[in-house]
């Protein structure tokens, strides 16, 4: 790979890099992940063109973006699906799912701290945001709401990294804890990898996302082992998408590196 142009050291894989402004915000007690009525269906469908609109422009004119489908959504136009990404843009990877999944619609699992951006944050519901809560009560409101999406037909989005690092090329290691939506709900999961390689005339990269799958667990072995399948087939195919980064626009090593060098 080309020469990195930042170094960012890392404790662990759950360090934050990016952080919203208000990182503590909590959800209200009176949150609703599914919202009903004509009224609020309008104004999903308004809001979701017009940032798929937006999306396949910032796409183009600032991540430089090429999507390589490997699956045709249309093909499971009639089933539910779960897709897994990695989390490497703190915008883009709002808009990068709407696009790769194109024409499925997607709702996409997110911490509460994204809504407490300013402005964009009260979007996100509205995009089809699934916020994360506490609590065992609201929890089970809350994997409510991503099984009727998956159930009627929709994408629900995960990046099980959890946290956003800009332009990491590495895969971090993650648990099968969210492969339990694919393996509840009896749909396939798909992979949404994001790679970069380098531009002639700047140091911030291009992009190219691939799109893979889909993927099957046993569904003769348990649902423990069937999420653990699905994870690995998963990862597996990830860090196998992630060979085509070509370009490091920002390299993360252990901060164990950085405290060797200084020595």
């Amino acid at each position: 790979m080309a020469a990195a142009k930042k170094i960012q050291y890392y404790r662990t894989f759950q360090d934050d890099f990016v952080e919203s402004a208000n990182q503590s915000f909590a959800l209200p007690e009176d949150y609703v992940w599914v919202r009903a009525g004509v009224g609020a269906k309008i104004a999903r469908v308004v809001l979701y063109v017009t940032v798929y609109l937006l999306g396949a422009v910032y796409g183009k004119l600032v991540l430089h973006l090429k999507i390589v489908r490997n699956v045709n959504m249309k093909d499971f136009r009639r089933s539910g699906a779960v897709v897994y990404g990695n989390h490497t843009q703190p915008l883009g990877d709002v808009f990068l799912p709407l696009l790769a999944c194109a024409p499925k619609w997607c709702y996409t699992v997110a911490s509460p701290a994204n809504l407490g951006i300013p402005v964009i944050g009260r979007l996100l519901p509205w995009l089809g945001a699934l916020p994360i809560p506490q609590g065992f009560d609201r929890m089970k409101k809350f994997l409510s709401a991503v099984n009727q999406r998956v159930q009627e037909g929709h994408c629900v989005v995960v990046y099980p990294e959890q946290h956003v690092w800009p332009y990491c090329t590495q895969i971090r290691p993650y648990g099968a804890t969210a492969f339990d939506y694919a393996v509840k709900n009896k749909v396939p999961a798909f992979c949404m990898t994001t790679t970069y390689q380098a531009r002639r005339f700047s140091q911030k990269p291009k992009t190219t996302l691939y799109l893979d799958g889909p993927f099957y667990a046993d569904a003769e072995q348990s649902q423990r082992v069937q999420k653990e399948q699905l994870r690995d087939q998963v990862y597996a195919c990830m860090k196998q998408r992630s060979k085509m980064s070509t370009y490091q626009y920002i390299e993360y090593r252990p901060a164990d590196e950085n405290a060797a060098d200084c020595r």
